[in-house]
């Protein structure tokens, strides 16, 4: 052809020279090369661009008269997806709706052993405590005829037990000069504003004062049974007695007045007030749903729900005995309060049930810490039970949940007392039977709670801390010298093989020694994750700042973040 040159087999050609510049061809001629054989022509090359053009503004112009409403209508209907897609976010999601599920099983469970376990240091105060105190004024009396043998004349649980036992009969007696009646007809003459009103700011006295009066009954266990040197020591002991019967007296008061608050929301006409005492219970769950929770706060609410709906269960049965008194015992008017106490314990129920809920929802927390916190409660149970345990199993429940029994005790002995009279020989024998029963039930009460509370600890694998302490290293100390210091210090009694007795319990720590852990599969359980843990000295004798990383053992009710707010 004429694009071949000689000495080219190809036909290409080499642009004439070094030089010359080469056109769009691959040649210095500006005319397109002529097509091979089997080639098309540049004008069949245009003919075909023009035609895929033209047919592509076809298609355009077609799809664009196919978009009409019955077509996506159409796609809307048949359109289709694929959940496995995102796995994870979709189990995630049904696995919080099974939590939310179990949280009222769960919930109820703990709710049910705290419950018993307040109701075993409430039913102490009226039935072991009277005996206790009659056999250390016993011992107190006839220690003369022995002789000393022990430089005390009275154990320091003895001494306790005799002071929870005057401070009892004094506040009784003093609650002899409130009138019942009087404020009674006071409270109802207000307006249902006012008392709605006064019964939110009992419910924030009665947290508040429970804080401060643990701290001060405390306090005169203390002073009462520390070693002294003088006997002018022995002096500080009356003011802190009498500051425990102020309180114990005030607080008996506080509850006394929430109680004929509900008295008078039961027999109000209209159920008015009953109806907004309860939807307060409602309000609790806006002011801490929407709160960021971790596993010891909602420790600390639990025991916090646990303590104060036993506290409403005492303050409807005070109500229904100021009512079945005024109605001379009648049985009918039982039934007339029933739907109202069902109402009350019910709405309870929900609101803590939602509470948990949504609190464990929004947290991430499972339903499987409400077993740790009953195997927490438990172990409390079993420790008060060991031959040298440190403290009254009362106590650690006053500690733990903030319920203290006495003022609640010095109530509902005096409404009984007024409410019920004795007369007669045969009204005699019914109290002291009355009063063996509420032994019998003590006593059934605390063997049940004990097994259960050694089964709990068991399935939490607890056992190594009730018997064999463990403790945790702290940052620039090795572990052994903190457990021989553990050791000295504590005074944990060991046989000639150098084995730890089982039935010897830790006095109570210091500040200054490090806190012991439990062994738990979760670790989130044992310490708060947002505390950094301090080095303190061992030889310090002042009072340290608390660890921020606290053991879920030792947090009670009155401890928000690892911080105590008293």
């Amino acid at each position: 052809g004429e694009g071949r040159q000689e000495g080219r087999p190809d036909g290409r050609q080499d642009g004439g020279g070094r030089g010359e510049p080469r056109t769009l061809w691959g040649a210095s001629d500006p005319r397109p090369p002529a097509a091979g054989p089997g080639q098309p022509s540049p004008q069949q090359r245009t003919e075909t661009l023009g035609f895929y053009e033209s047919d592509r503004g076809r298609k355009k112009k077609r799809s664009l008269s196919d978009l009409s409403l019955l077509r996506f209508i159409s796609a809307e209907l048949t359109r289709g997806y694929f959940l496995e897609h995102n796995e994870a976010k979709y189990t995630e999601r049904r696995e919080r709706v099974y939590t939310c599920m179990r949280i009222p099983k769960e919930l109820e469970k703990l709710m049910f052993f705290g419950i018993f376990l307040c109701l075993d240091a409430f039913l102490y105060v009226f039935t072991l405590l009277p005996l206790r105190v009659f056999l250390a004024m016993f011992r107190f009396i006839t220690l003369p005829c022995y002789g000393l043998r022990d430089r005390r004349l009275l154990q320091p649980a003895q001494v306790c037990d005799i002071l929870k036992g005057v401070i009892l009969v004094i506040c009784y007696f003093m609650m002899h000069y409130v009138d019942y009646s009087m404020m009674y007809h006071l409270i109802r003459g207000q307006s249902v504003i006012k008392l709605y009103i006064i019964y939110n700011m009992l419910e924030v006295a009665d947290r508040l004062i429970s804080s401060f009066g643990q701290d001060i009954l405390d306090a005169l266990y203390w002073t009462a049974t520390e070693p002294k040197e003088r006997k002018r020591a022995h002096i500080g002991v009356i003011p802190h007695f009498f500051m425990a019967v102020l309180y114990v007296f005030l607080h008996a008061i506080l509850i006394m007045v929430q109680a004929t608050t509900l008295n008078v929301a039961f027999n109000s006409h209209n159920k008015s007030l009953l109806t907004i005492m309860m939807s307060n219970n409602f309000v609790e769950i806006k002011g801490s749903v929407f709160k960021k929770f971790e596993k010891n706060n909602l420790f600390q609410m639990s025991n916090s729900d646990i303590k104060e709906r036993f506290t409403n269960y005492v303050l409807l049965l005070i109500v229904c005995l100021r009512n079945m008194e005024q109605f001379s015992w009648n049985p009918d008017h039982l039934w007339v309060l029933f739907p109202d106490v069902c109402m009350v314990v019910a709405s309870e129920i929900a609101v803590d049930i939602v509470k948990h809920a949504f609190i464990t929802k929004f947290n991430d927390i499972t339903a499987d810490v409400y077993s740790e916190y009953r195997a927490s409660l438990a172990f409390d149970l079993v420790s008060s039970r060991q031959k040298n345990a440190y403290t009254d199993y009362s106590d650690s429940v006053s500690r733990r949940m903030g319920f203290i029994p006495l003022p609640l005790a010095v109530l509902l002995i005096r409404v009984v007392t007024s409410s019920i009279k004795v007369q007669g020989v045969l009204a005699y024998v019914c109290v002291v039977l009355f009063y063996c029963g509420l032994i019998s039930l003590k006593v059934l009460n605390s063997i049940v709670l004990l097994g259960k509370s050694c089964q709990y600890v068991k399935e939490a694998k607890m056992e190594e801390k009730l018997f064999n302490p463990v403790m945790t290293a702290t940052p620039g100390k090795p572990a052994g010298k903190q457990q021989s210091a553990f050791k000295s210090t504590q005074g944990i009694s060991t046989d000639e093989n150098g084995s730890t007795s089982v039935t010897n319990q830790p006095v109570h720590q210091k500040e200054n020694t490090p806190s012991l852990l439990v062994t738990s599969n979760s670790d989130q359980f044992l310490t708060t994750p947002d505390g950094e843990e301090k080095d303190i000295s061992q030889d310090s004798s002042e009072l340290k700042h608390r660890s921020a990383k606290k053991d879920l053992l030792e947090i009670d009710r009155f401890t928000i973040c690892g911080n105590r707010i008293d």
